[in-house]
């Protein structure tokens, strides 16, 4: 670039000397001036130099580069002006050093800018670059094509835009298509990979539009949410690949500050299980709303540690000062534990989260599941109730609904626990909330069937009709805390889950979300095959949500209330001595389970156990 600026500064000062008198070689007036064409470049070089331009990185010039030069040849027009002057150079049009910076700027801009371009279509031709095509030609798209053309991975071929305004208008050098090109585009270029450069439109509006990409079985990334980059989290070149939740979530109503506010703000609140998923996320809501002390309570060490510091740094990322984080290792099981627990840091609100939830292993282990869920609720819920806890929310789900399972059946008598002691009298206000399935939980089907489709398949899914209920894990630990808010005392809160999903859908879209294609009886060379394995012990089609068919809204949109049928106090307290002493026997654990599987028939209506596992023709549902 020195030698450049060497060559173009004198032939900058020529070209202004003919721009003024119109002749290619006007003697007369450059022997005059013949020094000014050997001292200018290098004034020019210094100038330069002094001002950064040398340290430009070329392929990255933008305006800033422009601007430098702009401030560069208008302080050397200035200095001729000077020189000439000073030095008596006549004759000299005043016009010449206007000409010369005008012309300087070309000569010395436009050979940077052609570098940069030579060196871009150098990485365009010769480098191997994925071709990508952008959805979306606004200031993300913009800002998105700008980054990749400075990388070394993606080479965006074009954009595609909603907008009929933008159709066929060219945008940083690329042209703007119409959606319904894009499948000509995806073969013309051989693309395999679409960006979604849509921060700012609704997540229904980036649904409908990854609906609609899904056909082409492309990759899809998509740049950060408009928040993450008003708030300076990500930049919008840090893409991501798309989530099931931007697909199966539903545009989040938003919270009732007064809801989240009411059972958190200046209150010392307990989290148990807080290192499990659901409980972790209620923990990042609770410290948020800057309760006095923040108590979790877990019996994994490694799980409490990581809950512990993270909330910690966001206390102090947030400057939340005076909230205390104070990690509890150990069980509900320990009624010592829990009671100096509650005392000690005068407790006022509970969100018990810790329960054993995992269908197939809680069969397995029925006595560890009862153990648990029932007496270790019992015992931090009576417990509370002794001590004065103003409020105590317990986290159900919809397998408590006429349960098939082990898991299910403990969970209903965990809510009938609740229930009797409203029942029979007491200061706390107990309240359930009941929802399904948590996109991200801990044990959720979306990282196993991520982790089969990087495996090569195939995916695993246990029946084809199997039907979940699907909510992303911030929005269900927001309307827990709503919900608690709004207990009066023996509420069954349900949330609104929205339309069930088949697993098997779910599982075909995680496969063209990863850019592969699904082997179907109509796609038979497909990438990844679907293999149906049979529903497993307890497994049920079809979860549901309510076991009577009334219910009753809320003040809030998607929160339910219903009064459930519960057991009597005393016989609910007799049951649960008979678990306790039953768990202190020593008699063979299959004998044990059948008389534990019994005494919960009796406690749970319309719990069925389901011993065997459903058979059907697994080779012929391979391809379907």
């Amino acid at each position: 670039m020195v030698v450049a600026d060497l060559i173009a500064l004198p032939g900058a000062l020529l070209s202004a000397y003919m721009l003024r008198l119109s002749t290619w070689w006007p003697v007369e007036f450059l022997q005059p001036a013949w020094w000014l064409f050997a001292v200018l470049p290098i004034l020019g070089v210094f100038v330069f130099a002094r001002i950064g331009l040398y340290r430009a990185v070329i392929r990255f010039m933008g305006a800033h580069a422009i601007l430098a030069i702009t401030k560069g040849v208008a302080v050397l027009a200035v200095v001729l002006a000077c020189l000439a002057y000073a030095m008596n150079v006549s004759p000299f049009p005043r016009s010449v050093p206007v000409n010369f910076a005008l012309v300087a700027l070309v000569y010395v801009g436009g050979t940077r800018l052609l570098v940069r371009q030579y060196y871009q279509w150098l990485v365009r031709h010769f480098v191997d670059k994925k071709p990508v095509l952008i959805y979306g030609a606004g200031g993300a798209g913009v800002q998105l094509a700008a980054a990749l053309d400075n990388g070394g991975d993606y080479f965006p071929v074009g954009f595609v835009d909603d907008d009929p305004r933008l159709w066929g208008e060219i945008v940083r050098g690329r042209p703007v298509h119409r959606p319904k090109d894009i499948e000509a585009l995806l073969v013309r270029y051989g693309i395999r990979q679409v960006l979604l450069a849509i921060p700012a439109h609704s997540r229904d509006a980036q649904r409908s539009i990854v609906e609609r990409l899904l056909r082409y079985s492309v990759q899809i990334q998509t740049v950060p949410s408009m928040a993450e980059i008003v708030e300076h989290k990500v930049a919008v070149e840090q893409l991501r690949e798309i989530q099931l939740e931007d697909l199966l979530g539903r545009e989040p109503v938003p919270a009732i500050p007064e809801l989240l506010e009411r059972s958190i703000v200046g209150k010392s609140v307990l989290i148990t299980g807080g290192g499990g998923s659901i409980g972790a996320e209620i923990a990042r809501q609770v410290i948020a709303h800057i309760p006095t002390r923040l108590i979790i309570l877990e019996q994994s060490e490694y799980a409490l540690y990581q809950i512990a510091l993270e909330l910690e740094e966001i206390r102090d990322s947030r400057q939340i000062y005076g909230v205390e984080v104070i990690p509890v290792l150990g069980s509900v099981c320990d009624g010592l534990l829990v009671e100096k627990t509650l005392v000690n840091h005068k407790i006022q609100t509970v969100y018990h989260a810790a329960a054993y939830k995992h269908v197939p292993i809680i069969e397995e282990n029925i006595q560890q599941g009862i153990r648990n869920n029932i007496l270790g609720t019992a015992t931090l819920a009576h417990l509370a109730s002794k001590v004065g806890v103003e409020r105590f929310v317990l986290i159900s789900t919809d397998k408590a609904v006429r349960p098939t399972n082990v898991m299910g059946a403990t969970k209903r008598v965990a809510e009938q626990v609740l229930q009797s002691l409203v029942m029979e009298g007491t200061q706390t206000r107990f309240c359930m909330v009941r929802f399904g399935n948590v996109l991200g939980s801990s044990g959720s089907v979306v990282p196993r069937f991520r982790a089969q489709v990087e495996q090569g398949g195939p995916v695993t899914v246990t029946h084809p009709d199997i039907t979940r209920y699907f909510m992303t894990i911030e929005e269900a630990s927001s309307l827990v805390i709503q919900a608690g808010s709004m207990a009066k005392g023996g509420e069954v809160f349900v949330l609104d889950m929205g339309e069930p999903v088949k697993i098997r859908h779910l599982a075909e879209k995680i496969i063209v979300l990863m850019g592969y294609t699904a082997k179907s009886e109509d796609n038979p060379k497909g990438d990844i095959a679907i293999r149906y394995t049979g529903l497993r012990k307890g497994e049920k089609l079809y979860e549901e949500l309510l076991i009577g068919s009334d219910s009753e809204r809320t003040s809030h949109p998607k929160i339910m209330k219903a009064m459930e049928e519960c057991v009597e106090y005393a016989k609910l307290a007799e049951s649960l001595s008979v678990f306790e002493n039953l768990l202190l026997t020593d008699q063979e654990d299959s004998d044990l389970d059948n008389i534990l599987c019994q005494l919960l028939g009796e406690l749970v209506s319309g719990f069925s156990r389901v011993q065997e596992v459903e058979s059907f023709d697994k080779q012929s549902l391979e391809l379907n």
